[in-house]
């Protein structure tokens, strides 16, 4: 008996991604499957970026296959594709920008901007094509981490080119104003600011775009969560109560605005001595996961407080891309993934297929 695209599709429904959960055939991720004289060939189309993990599915599609009756040379091609996602009601996807992901923290002090930034890096060395907004008008630090200088540019005089490091585009208030400038602004000139900043910059084709938000929830991160086009929020806290009261507070302030949380990160959870080895929760242990389980939000990874995270991002060369290869620079990625797959979930966002509808007098 011949072999048939069921036989394959049956045998492709019993492999499941470890990224998501979930098999191949109910994820929709098998777009294409070919039979030729008992010789297969599948495609594999992930919805998050996933690079590192190619060669992993490719094994257990092609090991599933290969034991079909009468199959030949089976070939598995994995590929990814990003399409935009929902965002709140009424507001806007921003030209250039697929998906943006807002990393926020009730309180300063837990590593947020640090978070964003490897975030950022993480995705794109999946292969994704990232940007990063620094929203904290009062104290920005995306240049720092970054190790950007200079000033944008502007080709038409009407909007201004992001500036680049590391394969991210990159836009922050603090590539246009002197380092040692206080911001002396009240709440709306900081809200025009950030807006500005959103809409004015020319992003090219970008799948995510990581928004540093400023600490707090107050009346500038309600805003920015009413007016930006925001796919999803990733909360940062660490293991101490004090740190987790603030980050429900957040988590609550984007509930009700609409925006869904795509998980939530426990910053500086395990202390390791780096003259003895010795390991100490210094604030604590397992309060993001407890608040996970609280909130039924997925808890997307814990990151320990190391010495060498800080002296990576003030030198301008984040962990993602100082120590690519190392144990925390593993656990950002594995974070990046699993904030995707959340936002890969989602219903898809179609408004920008569609065209515009101009009526004219003829």
């Amino acid at each position: 008996m011949a072999l048939t695209e069921a036989d394959v599709q049956a045998r492709l429904a019993a492999v499941v991604d470890p990224n998501t959960g979930r098999d191949l055939v109910a994820s929709k991720a098998v777009k294409k499957v070919a039979v030729d004289a008992g010789n297969v060939t599948v495609d594999v189309v992930l919805g998050y970026p996933a690079k590192s993990q190619y060669a992993e599915l490719r094994r257990l599609a092609s090991e599933a296959l290969a034991t079909l009756p009468g199959v030949g040379r089976v070939t598995v091609n994995v590929t990814h594709r990003i399409t935009a996602h929902a965002v709140q009601r009424g507001v806007k996807l921003v030209p250039g920008v697929k998906n943006i992901i807002a990393v926020a923290s009730g309180k300063g002090g837990v590593g947020k901007s640090t978070t964003a930034v490897n975030l950022a890096l993480a995705l794109a060395a999946e292969g994704a094509a990232v940007g990063v907004l620094d929203a904290d008008i009062y104290g920005p630090s995306q240049p720092t981490m970054l190790g950007i200088s200079g000033r944008p540019e502007s080709t038409d005089g009407k909007t201004i080119e992001p500036m680049e490091a590391y394969g991210l585009q990159a836009m922050s208030i603090g590539f246009l104003i002197d380092i040692d400038t206080p911001m002396v602004w009240r709440g709306p000139m900081v809200t025009q600011a950030l807006e500005q900043l959103l809409k004015d910059t020319r992003w090219r084709d970008l799948d995510y775009l990581v928004v540093d938000m400023p600490p707090g929830t107050g009346d500038i991160q309600l805003t920015l969560s009413q007016k930006v086009p925001v796919t999803g929020a990733l909360i940062v806290t660490t293991p101490q109560d004090i740190a987790l009261i603030d980050a429900r507070k957040g988590l609550k302030m984007f509930e009700k605005v609409g925006v869904p949380i795509v998980g939530i990160v426990e910053n500086m959870s395990i202390h390791v001595c780096s003259n003895c080895g010795h390991a100490e929760p210094i604030f604590g242990s397992g309060g993001a996961e407890k608040m996970c389980a609280d909130y039924n939000v997925p808890f997307l990874g814990s990151l320990p407080l190391d010495i060498r995270i800080r002296e990576q991002a003030d030198t301008g060369r984040p962990t993602v891309v100082a120590d690519p290869d190392g144990k925390v620079a593993q656990i950002y990625r594995a974070i990046a993934r699993r904030t995707a797959v959340a936002v890969a979930q989602k219903a898809e966002d179609f408004s920008a297929k569609f065209p515009s509808i101009v009526i004219q007098n003829t």
